[in-house]
């Protein structure tokens, strides 16, 4: 390892050490000392019908994005002053409550809409009188059309997978939209979950990822604590390249244990023979960039070789990514018929 390299992690760490003191990363943490923890207690309907009532006064316009069996695995969680007995109710209405506040501060609703202001024509209406809202608009796209992560595919349990190729990850990323982008991932994954499932799968091929950002890094963990608790089940990278192993040891101290022993960092090998025996269609739905035979990029390829897919400047395919996802669950469910 060069001095320079040293130089630049020294550089690194002592950000994200600077990053990790901020006030409000600290209390997104408190939020998640439940995170993994399993739900066995009773829940009446009644009680979820008041849940339900309480989130659609506050929101009425995003309540429905919480799912009931999401609701039901919050609330039938043990009670953390007094395990042996379920939380009460008014402790899962404020966690379910922060949550959706966070999504409402986070702008999560619109990102969508946001999506397709971008993909239309830059004469439209709206484009010309908001030209803020526009600028927003395409820097989520651009971050979109790297094509470094997206949903592919389901897991034999019915979770939905989301694909990373950190090879296709910008070194100078902007960080706002690059989170903007993963949120708007992350609810396209929720809303593709069967019925009955509230968590996903995240396959990372890691061999030439770019260099951390703490900035970025920070958000992203806070994001993932603050807005999806207990929706990532298993994250798998693979190769352990010497970049991947010195975010993990950015990462590890700050994540809760619960979250941190959901990482799972293997070799080729190892993680191939893993995700396999995960995924719903086994080793046909192995990618090439893992081993495998199925090429990814005949849906999903390199910017330079997207065509536009309307009058703006979106080339990644998000809405023919959707369509495959219906498709997908639609096969998925049939199957458990």
């Amino acid at each position: 390892m060069s001095d320079r390299k040293k130089l630049d992690e020294s550089a690194i760490t002592a950000q994200m050490n600077s990053k990790a003191e901020d006030g409000d990363f600290k209390d997104a943490l408190k939020e998640d000392d439940d995170e993994g923890v399993t739900g066995e207690f009773k829940v009446t309907e009644e009680e979820l019908a008041i849940i339900r009532a309480d989130l659609a006064t506050e929101f009425p316009d995003d309540f429905q994005y919480l799912s009931d069996a999401y609701i039901l695995s919050v609330a039938s969680k043990p009670y953390s002053k007094d395990p042996t007995k379920r939380r009460p109710l008014e402790y899962s209405q404020e966690k379910l409550t922060h949550l959706m506040a966070w999504r409402a501060d986070a702008g999560a609703t619109e990102l969508e809409d946001l999506v397709k202001l971008a993909n239309g024509s830059p004469n439209a209406p709206e484009a010309v009188e908001q030209p803020e809202k526009l600028a927003k608009a395409k820097s989520i796209v651009t971050s979109l059309n790297y094509g470094s992560m997206y949903w592919h595919g389901y897991t034999k349990e019915g979770q939905p997978v989301l694909w990373v190729r950190t090879n296709r990850k910008p070194w100078y990323p902007d960080v706002d939209a690059e989170v903007n982008a993963l949120i708007l991932m992350a609810d396209a994954g929720i809303r593709a979950m069967p019925d009955g499932i509230t968590d996903f799968v995240c396959i990372c091929e890691s061999s030439y990822p770019p260099p951390p950002n703490p900035t970025y890094l920070i958000n992203v963990l806070k994001a993932l604590v603050r807005g999806y608790p207990d929706r990532l089940k298993l994250l798998v990278s693979a190769p352990v390249s010497s970049i991947v192993q010195f975010v993990m040891n950015l990462l590890l101290p700050l994540m809760p244990g619960r979250l941190a022993s959901k990482l799972s960092l293997l070799g080729m090998d190892v993680a191939k023979k893993k995700v396999s025996d995960m995924l719903f269609h086994g080793d046909d739905a192995i990618p090439t960039f893992y081993g495998g035979e199925l090429d990814h990029d005949v849906y999903y390829p390199e910017e330079a070789k997207c065509p536009n897919r309307g009058e703006g400047s979106l080339k990644f395919d998000y809405f023919g990514m959707l369509e495959r996802m219906a498709a997908f669950k639609k096969e998925y469910e049939e199957s458990k018929l």
